[in-house]
């Protein structure tokens, strides 16, 4: 960041530093910065802040939310001051291939494909186990993926009104009967796929858009803070031309 600063003027204008001749923030005043972040749990402050401001410009529908789950991976090796790797990741298995790190679980409206909610694990906890704190309560319709089957069963959704649309698993689609009934069957889930996937656009903007497909930092709580920075910075970059338009 410190050379940004330095050698990209747009970067010094977003900054407010008028000339190269101001003082520029180091190293040391700009983790100074992030750790103040941390502290005071300012980048869900951040996240919030963003939400409001899009919500204000008709930017956010509420009748219905799609869940999901990313993973971020960490560094595995132990080449560090402990010699262990991060205490705080865990390893998890998708399909044939291991992987070490967290995980990023969104609810996303279904309309906008803005993120209204985000929360952050180890690799290991399964999708269904946050799905609750993914919802704000006033949907009409919840899509998610087979790994969300029996949701609708689990004791913190009682008295949820939403209907769920999950999923059917993969194995029990490819063995639809060739039937009228089948041939309807694989229709609808195909529509459900094409609506659940909008919630892998703020999934690719963090990952592409913003190099995040690998923590640099060791711990939940910071990389807790960075994805809840990175979620309004998705939500801003996804908003853009409707907020040029306004502009």
């Amino acid at each position: 960041m410190e050379e940004a600063l330095i050698e990209v003027p747009t970067m010094r204008r977003f900054a407010g530093i008028a000339l190269i001749s101001d003082r520029i923030p180091d190293e040391t005043t700009i983790l100074t910065f992030r750790h103040l972040l941390e502290k005071h749990d300012l980048g869900e402050q951040i996240f919030e802040t963003v939400k409001a401001h899009l919500s204000e410009r008709g930017m956010t529908m509420r009748q219905g939310t799609i869940i999901d789950a990313t993973l971020i991976a960490a560094p595995s090796s132990t080449k560090n001051k402990e010699g262990k790797r991060d205490l705080e990741m865990h390893q998890t298995k998708k399909g044939n291939q291991w992987y070490f790190g967290m995980k990023v679980h969104a609810g996303v409206d279904k309309d906008s494909g803005l993120i209204h909610s985000v929360v952050v694990t180890a690799a290991n906890v399964h999708d269904l186990t946050p799905a609750a704190d993914l919802l704000h309560g006033d949907e009409e319709v919840v899509y998610g993926d087979a790994g969300y089957q029996g949701i609708a069963k689990r004791p913190e959704m009682d008295g949820t009104k939403a209907e769920f649309r999950v999923a059917m698993r993969p194995g029990k689609r490819r063995v639809l009967p060739d039937t009228p009934e089948g041939k309807l069957q694989d229709l609808i889930e195909t529509a459900k796929a094409h609506i659940r996937s909008k919630v892998e656009h703020p999934f690719r903007v963090i990952k592409q858009q913003f190099g995040f497909q690998k923590t640099r930092l060791r711990g939940l709580a910071k990389n807790r803070c960075k994805i809840h920075v990175l979620t309004a910075l998705t939500n801003l970059y996804l908003a853009r031309g409707h907020l040029l338009t306004e502009a």
